[in-house]
């Protein structure tokens, strides 16, 4: 488990220096893959990371960062179409599983604060799972891997049992809604992606907030701005998403 000051919540990821609003260490392009199957409800694939590694000892959906071989070979620099095979090939090298880039739901975009120590600028994908989806890990990056309902995952972080980065909690969250694959996947799809460059502030009471276009606090850094909500309160007893009704 990750740890956490008695202000701060045990998977606040996003760096110390909470005042800094410019610059930052440029964000590496990464892709990474929700991939989904139905039993009772929507579950998904997770696999948790070795403590060596960039984001160790979190539990992750496959991906990592975008590669030079994964861009087309024409040269046309498309990152769109380079983030898809990077992610096909996460998932082949992380999980055994593999994914066609047809069959992939581009839903959202996520970019950390600049106080982040290693930034990552992350293309979300969601596919279903195909019918041979048995999973191999090789113990080195990866030491686990579960389906997991996402009320589970969220259940099972609550209780302090696994570590979750922010994006992949508010993914879980918004999983949590459906109960069908195809429904899920044709919501996704309609919605179009959403795209998370986040603010992060304090409130006046010492918890940190990250933020997203829409809340009253966004352009302002302000975490105790009165308004329009749309954030992750990081509390140091869990997280909390609040979201508008009218930004849902």
């Amino acid at each position: 488990m990750g740890t956490g000051s008695d202000s701060r919540h045990r998977n606040d990821i996003y760096g110390d220096d909470i005042a800094r609003r410019d610059g930052g260490n440029p964000a590496i392009p990464a892709a990474t893959v929700v991939l989904l199957r139905e039993a009772a409800t929507v579950e998904v694939l997770m696999l948790h990371k070795t403590s060596s590694v960039a984001f160790g000892g979190m539990w992750v959906f496959p991906g990592g960062r975008i590669d030079p071989e994964d861009y087309p070979p024409d040269g046309d620099g498309d990152v769109d179409r380079a983030a898809r095979n990077a992610a096909v090939r996460e998932t082949q090298e992380e999980a055994g599983i593999l994914a066609r880039v047809e069959d992939f739901v581009f839903f959202a975009h996520w970019t950390p604060p600049p106080s982040t120590p290693k930034r990552f600028a992350t293309w979300f994908f969601a596919a279903r799972a195909g019918a041979d989806h048995a999973v191999s890990i090789d113990g080195g990056e990866i030491q686990n891997h579960a389906w997991l309902t996402p009320a589970a995952a969220l259940a099972r972080h609550a209780a302090g049992e696994i570590d979750l980065a922010p994006p992949t909690w508010v993914t879980l969250y918004e999983l949590a809604r459906h109960t069908r694959v195809d429904a899920l996947l044709a919501h996704l799809d309609r919605a179009g992606p959403q795209y998370y460059a986040t603010h992060l502030a304090m409130r006046a009471d010492g918890t940190r907030v990250a933020m997203w276009h829409g809340d009253a606090g966004y352009d302002g850094w302000n975490a105790d701005a009165e308004g329009a909500r749309h954030r992750l309160v990081m509390s140091p007893g869990g997280f909390v998403f609040e979201r508008s009704p009218d930004l849902a």
